[in-house]
């Protein structure tokens, strides 16, 4: 569309009609009854499970051949997970053969039921329930969770985000820029796209995506990471000589500017750990420097980090070491 103001060299948004965004615009078909149930092994339990749970959640059923509960349970589950449409599956293990996950778990009677949600067991129950309370469990596990194909727009994030993940940044754009001809004000999708263009090197289409979100985007969470990213860049931009910083501080270790400056650097050439390890320093020596200012900087680093990246972690404890020891 030549009239779309984030057009770019990597695919635009929208612009193009790939067999990828085509896919994302339209809704899956539900799964078919028998992927939502199936048996499990201890060696398959993690890719059954785990793994799974990461899509939705997954209902456990800990069961024995000699049980009579669990012969009035296990169909009663069955029934209530192929009604819920795809908002949740059942795995069903045999503790006979299978005992090593039942005993992790903890399970001293069956039939037991775990949920699990991201990898995790978060709910469950132990006993043969009634299908209406069954039903009940389910729809708690599930509230606010679409069935899988039954929100496109989030599929095709999902895909973008992966695409970007993978370094294929006008795949991740096409899509993250298909969703926002949808819904203009999705947080995510404009976090996606201004990534995108970062990724690329284009800082001034990055910023053009941010000058055209309303302020409940930009103030989103998911957009937090983005406008710490784009702080940094503009504040980089006025740094010196990397080569005079690092004389300064051999001359005179308690030159905070220089190695706050340094920290800033090393951010902006991706050298994560050295920008953390210089603001500790600064932490280490002098928490009253620009008011606390060296802790402050930490902490939008590990904003622009994520949460989850190794730099953000070990950066964290070694705060932490800092100020509380």
């Amino acid at each position: 569309m030549s009239n779309n103001p984030y057009a770019s060299p990597l695919g635009g948004y929208g612009a193009q009609t790939t067999a990828s965004g085509s896919a994302a615009a339209r809704p899956a078909a539900p799964a078919p009854a028998g992927e939502l149930v199936k048996d499990t092994t201890t060696a398959n339990f993690s890719a059954d499970v785990v793994r799974e749970s990461r899509n939705q959640p997954v209902l456990v059923d800990f069961w024995a051949p000699w049980c009579g509960p669990c012969k009035q349970l296990t169909p009663v589950l069955e029934r209530a997970v192929q009604a819920a449409g795809g908002r949740v599956k059942l795995v069903k293990m045999n503790i006979d053969e299978h005992p090593s996950i039942a005993g992790q778990l903890g399970v001293q009677s069956i039939p037991a039921v775990f949920a699990f949600v991201d990898g995790q067991p978060v709910d469950g129950f132990m006993g043969a329930l009634p299908e209406s309370e069954v039903k009940a469990f389910i729809d708690r596990l599930t509230a606010g969770r679409p069935a899988p194909g039954g929100d496109p727009l989030a599929e095709a994030l999902d895909q973008a985000d992966e695409f970007l993940k993978a370094g294929n940044a006008a795949e991740a754009s096409q899509l993250f820029g298909a969703v926002l001809q949808h819904d203009p004000e999705s947080a995510r999708a404009a976090a996606g796209l201004a990534e995108c263009y970062l990724a690329a090197g284009d800082t001034a289409r990055a910023k053009s995506v941010a000058e055209a979100m309303p302020p409940k985007v930009l103030d989103d969470p998911a957009f937090a990471a983005v406008r710490a990213r784009l702080k940094l860049l503009d504040e980089i931009a006025g740094l010196g000589d990397a080569t005079a910083l690092r004389a300064r501080l051999a001359a005179d270790p308690d030159d905070h500017q220089a190695r706050f400056d340094l920290a800033l650097i090393a951010q902006a050439e991706g050298d994560r750990a050295a920008a953390a390890d210089h603001l500790l320093e600064i932490v280490r020596r002098d928490r009253a420097f620009e008011d606390d200012g060296a802790r402050r900087k930490l902490l939008e680093f590990f904003e622009a980090w994520g949460p989850m990246d190794p730099a953000s972690k070990e950066g964290r404890r070694k705060l932490s070491s800092l100020l509380f020891r």
